[in-house]
């Protein structure tokens, strides 16, 4: 299969090209590559590549720098899924766009499902709704509804965590705001399946479980062997993020379960399987 990757040099972008490069023929684009904003720009690379599928990694994940620079975030994630999926139609290709927990207001007390409805608190909620509202008028592809993404490529928040448990630095962290962690290789597997079977809709996938950001720290810090009292809880009223996040955002697997897909695993499991590959490199 022609694949065309946007955001290729994500954590999630490379990983995604790792693993589909052995069998598929796939044009990785960076944004240096490719400026998902830019309609002509997106027409030609598509009308020269003419891939079957697009797989659209690309987004401006920043959270509170989207409450800063509005524009950008409804440009890029907005906009630019809507071009991508606009110009995919036009040459007959299936998209799959990335989407997040944060479409959710976080009040309810027990997991989103895929038909709960969205209601975004945040400029990157609302920017990542909006491309999925283009998404599903414009293309009819897959959307994946995901959460608290690390990987073995680029900054996320576990290794910033493993890095302050090597200076034995203090750090805090949120006790409020629950969801769960989720593995970049286990959710770029899960991606292939969908692929594979040719399946459109909405999906979420996470590693199963869930935990508060300051559970998911003293995890990190103990599957290292590092002191876990050098984490200590805060409320996010007092760590002051300056983009409202969601207390609740855990997402429910019944779209997996109904097409009869295995969710993920615990992202206990996960954990431990990151930390095992970062510590022997």
């Amino acid at each position: 299969m022609k694949i065309l990757l946007t955001g290729a040099h994500g954590q999630l972008g490379k990983e995604l090209y790792r693993k589909l490069r052995p069998y598929h023929s796939v044009f990785a684009l960076g944004k240096e590559d490719l400026d998902i904003t830019n309609k002509n720009e997106v027409e030609k690379r598509f009308s020269q590549i003419k891939p079957e599928l697009i797989l659209h990694a690309a987004a401006f994940t920043a959270v509170d720098k989207c409450e800063i620079e509005r524009m950008k975030a409804f440009e890029v994630n907005g906009l630019g899924a809507g071009t991508v999926a606009i110009e995919a139609s036009k040459i007959g290709a299936k998209m799959l766009y990335y989407s997040s927990d944060y479409v959710f207001d976080g009040n309810k007390k027990t997991p989103y499902q895929e038909d709960d409805k969205p209601n975004p608190q945040s400029i990157y909620g609302m920017s990542k709704l909006l491309g999925e509202q283009f998404v599903l008028n414009f293309n009819k592809g897959i959307i994946i509804r995901t959460s608290w993404l690390y990987g073995h490529d680029g900054k996320n928040f576990v290794k910033t965590m493993l890095k302050l448990a090597e200076d034995k630095k203090e750090v805090r962290v949120v006790d409020d705001q629950i969801g769960t962690p989720t593995y970049v290789p286990d959710l770029a597997d899960l991606t292939i399946q969908l692929m594979d079977r040719g399946s459109s809709g909405i999906y979420h996938i996470s590693n199963n479980g869930s935990c508060t950001w300051y559970e998911f720290a003293k995890a990190i810090f103990s599957e290292a062997g590092h002191n876990q009292e050098l984490v200590k809880a805060t409320s996010t009223e007092e760590f002051g993020s300056l983009a409202p996040r969601p207390h609740y955002s855990i997402l429910g697997h019944n779209a997996l379960i109904n097409a009869k897909i295995k969710p993920l695993r615990p992202w206990e499991e996960a954990l431990k399987e990151f930390i095992r590959k970062e510590i022997s490199q």
